[in-house]
């Protein structure tokens, strides 16, 4: 089971616990009781409910962040390979377009003129990891390619007329393979 859909699950399990009470408040508000009491009892479900949501919330929150899907932008970067990127109306410019699977690659993104979306697309036009090129800053982009091959660099923010243009391709080796 995915990470995802263990998360899915998570959700629906909590959605599923809140229709149990709400089923419950309105199997309990057909009793002709004492008001009093009946208010009592309505408050420490409330209670109840809202502490439960909130410790559900935070357990998904955690379980969620914990591996934190953002590298560090601050100091050297950790990733053995690093990709200088910078964005042109209408063009990548790359230091390097080679890269070795399996050991991950810091991408340094950023542009020299306005902003981009750095976009790196497998070979089925699925969209496997993004990050925004802006003018004046760098943002890093670390990613593991887990197979060989070619792989697109699409701009995904509308930067001009050429905008349509701006593919660029990184080769994908087998991380035994020595760099060139």
């Amino acid at each position: 089971m995915s990470f995802q859909d263990r998360i899915w699950l998570t959700t629906l399990v909590g959605i599923a616990l809140v229709t149990l009470a709400f089923l419950h408040v309105i199997r309990q508000s057909g009793r002709e009781e004492d008001p009093k009491t009946v208010q009592t009892r309505a408050y420490a479900l409330r209670r109840w409910l809202f502490g439960g949501l909130i410790a559900l919330g935070i357990v998904v929150t955690g379980a969620s962040l914990w591996p934190f899907p953002i590298a560090s932008q601050h100091g050297a970067p950790m990733a053995p390979q690093v990709v200088h990127v910078v964005g042109h109306q209408w063009a990548w410019q790359m230091d390097t377009t080679r890269v070795r699977a399996g050991i991950p690659v810091a991408f340094e993104v950023t542009s020299a003129d306005v902003n981009h979306g750095f976009g790196i697309y497998d070979s089925t036009d699925r969209l496997l990891t993004q990050t925004q090129s802006m003018p004046g800053v760098t943002n890093r982009l670390v990613y593991t390619f887990e197979h060989p091959g070619k792989y697109r660099i699409l701009c995904l923010e509308y930067c001009g007329l050429a905008h349509h243009a701006m593919i660029r391709e990184i080769d994908v080796v087998d991380g035994t393979e020595e760099e060139s």
